[in-house]
């Protein structure tokens, strides 16, 4: 793939364009609606990679690839796994309540899957990081929703914004918890011929 060929981000997420602004990956926000129901029996990671490579793709359909210009679509997904259960973007307040209650004092791992697909051919890579969470006082969780930020995060909080505070270690890509793996993403382009640096 030629540098100059376009990247399109299947993606309205401003946290996913600042990652690809990060590492000097010019890129094109391109809508791809996909259906996130989670299937029953489906395993978390399995859950994440699916929609990584249906959101991918659906960037390369709306893109009119493949092209020759070399074009690539680029999709991610994140999701918050706990005790083998699905966290993903809160309903409501109330769900994320209950989800900032559960993660209290524990260790939960963010799935985070990055796809890239040329309109022929597809590659997908995952990964797994895991976060702990200091103890949470409800009146502290009450604040923190009154921010308005839990909304459509993944888990119910972000941890590039206040939620940081919550945060007491983390154990792998802090790239990935906010929503792109910039590692996974590196070496997709790559295998695609498109270098980062």
């Amino acid at each position: 793939m030629h540098e100059s060929s376009p990247l399109y981000l299947a993606s309205a997420s401003p946290r996913r364009a600042a990652l690809l602004d990060q590492i000097g990956v010019a890129h094109q926000a391109i809508p791809a609606e996909v259906d996130e129901a989670h299937r029953a029996g489906e395993a978390p990671a399995d859950y994440v990679h699916r929609l990584a490579i249906a959101k991918a793709e659906a960037g390369a359909t709306a893109a009119g690839l493949p092209d020759p210009a070399g074009g690539l679509a680029l999709g991610a997904d994140t999701t918050i796994e706990l005790g083998g259960r699905i966290l993903g973007k809160p309903a409501d307040a109330d769900e994320v309540r209950a989800w900032l209650l559960a993660l209290s004092g524990r260790s939960h791992d963010v799935l985070s899957a990055v796809a890239v697909t040329d309109g022929d051919r597809v590659e997908a890579r995952l990964n797994r990081t895991t976060v702990t969470m200091r103890e949470l006082d409800p009146e502290e969780i009450e604040a923190y929703l009154a921010t308005g930020e839990p909304e459509g995060k993944a888990g119910g909080y972000a941890i590039q914004g206040r939620a940081a505070v919550f945060v007491e270690r983390l154990e792998g890509s802090y790239s990935a918890v906010m929503g792109l793996p910039l590692f996974e993403t590196d070496q997709l382009l790559r295998a695609f011929g498109r270098g980062t640096l």
